[in-house]
């Protein structure tokens, strides 16, 4: 699923296994220009923050995965918060860092949501450093936040295990310090792509040790900027 865009609430989504174009979902319940964090169970999207009319906000869009249809009112953030990453298992998913409204300043803060209930997020902990547009994967059990901006670009990688709140933990660094990239993950390994730089790079880590990322590979064009990113399985999938 892509939800969101400049003046558009559009969801879209593909089949990953059929080639072909994306074809209509629904529409979120307001417009998120950029800057939202979204993760999923089998079953069940949200989406949550960003920037979108009237102004930035708080609200987390909830979307059923296997049935077309607008997504519906899921709850709010602990904060209005644009350029934040997620991250999820089964059954929790997590956003990290990002840019706070009205304060005008990254924000280290990481919130949960348990995602079969609607609600309100919750507190879960704090990231080493207050940072914005990192890049966010999982497996079931640990969180991934990669890279970003604070005050300068991060190489920085830090983790979380998902089931237990607290702040995150050092887990290595990127091969390049860069923000905006994409980033995406199966149970085993999270890769982050490109970035507001001239790279082309794309980086792993395998999610269950910690080390610094090594090179994938390269993207066929450098400074791809904020790349939407999707795999066919993730922390909630073997």
């Amino acid at each position: 699923l892509f939800g969101g865009g400049v003046n558009s609430n559009l969801i879209e989504f593909v089949t990953i296994s059929t080639l072909g174009d994306a074809v209509d979902f629904g529409n979120l319940t307001i417009e998120k220009w950029m800057g939202d964090g979204g993760f999923s169970s089998p079953t069940r999207a949200l989406f949550a923050g960003g920037y979108g009319q009237p102004s930035y906000n708080n609200a987390i869009d909830s979307i059923e995965i296997p049935t077309l249809g607008n997504g519906t009112d899921f709850g709010d953030l602990t904060q209005l918060t644009y350029y934040l990453s997620g991250a999820s298992s089964h059954t929790r998913g997590c956003w990290g860092g990002g840019y706070k409204v009205p304060s005008g300043a990254n924000t280290n803060v990481i919130s949960y949501s348990t995602i079969a209930s609607a609600g309100n997020a919750t507190d879960f902990g704090d990231t080493t450093a207050a940072r914005e547009t990192s890049g966010g994967g999982s497996s079931s059990i640990r969180g991934i936040f990669m890279g970003g901006y604070s005050g300068g670009d991060t190489n920085a990688i830090e983790f979380i295990t998902i089931a237990s709140a607290g702040n995150s933990t050092d887990f290595g660094d990127l091969t390049a310090a860069r923000r905006n990239g994409g980033s995406l993950s199966n149970s085993l390994r999270c890769l982050y792509a490109g970035g507001h730089t001239s790279l082309n790079t794309i980086d792993f880590v395998i999610i269950a040790t910690t080390g610094n990322a090594s090179e994938f590979g390269d993207l066929l064009v450098g400074q791809r900027i904020n790349p939407n990113h999707a795999s066919d399985s993730h922390g909630g999938l073997s």
